[in-house]
């Protein structure tokens, strides 16, 4: 898709015009799950099958923009008040991204292995894991400005990749998110 889309350059930024875009509400007025609340520019986040959006750019030079994106849309599409979901909670999905992304991944495409980096909004975390082993996972400096991820380890080797694998997770041990407030070149 980005091959066809012109390639990793172009891909970024029409993924920016999805972020950034303006959407006019008779585009989505006759929806009954739709509404302004889970619309970010053309995105909509209160429909579930767009969840993997902001994940994209980690195929390209641009993987700050995802780890960008994540945050923002956690800080403007969860709140904890009763009506704190910009959108339907169908069978758990807007929980179940919340959940992984706040923990710092999230599994994009089904079927795959991989789990892509986000920005985790937990300092720590303890899961105990259908195999019984636990994952422990901490961010250092994570705090509001510091959303951009400086390295990652997983039992102290640290990782050069934006994703983590389903054996790297199932394994448990410890992953290490160093955070920062400035965004890493490609």
């Amino acid at each position: 898709m980005i091959e066809l889309m012109g390639g990793k350059e172009k891909f970024s930024r029409h993924m920016d015009e999805l972020f950034t875009m303006h959407l006019p509400d008779e585009f989505f007025a006759e929806t009954e799950d739709i509404t302004r609340e889970g619309i970010i520019g053309n995105y909509v986040h209160g429909n579930e099958p767009a969840h993997h959006a902001a994940y994209l750019y980690n195929w390209t030079d641009d993987e700050w923009k995802t780890q960008e994106r994540v945050r923002m849309i956690l800080k403007n599409q969860y709140r904890p008040t009763p009506d704190g979901l910009g959108g339907n909670d169908d069978c758990g999905q807007m929980s179940a991204w919340y959940l992984f992304t706040a923990l710092g991944f999230y599994p994009v495409a089904p079927g795959s292995d991989r789990y892509d980096l986000g920005s985790p909004v937990v300092k720590t975390a303890k899961l105990t894991l259908e195999n019984g082993k636990v994952l422990m996972i901490e961010a250092r400096n994570q705090g509001e400005k510091n959303v951009y991820v400086a390295s990652i380890s997983v039992n102290g080797r640290k990782l050069n990749r934006n994703y983590l694998t389903h054996a790297e997770i199932m394994n448990g041990g410890k992953i290490i998110f160093e955070m920062t407030p400035n965004r890493r070149a490609a």
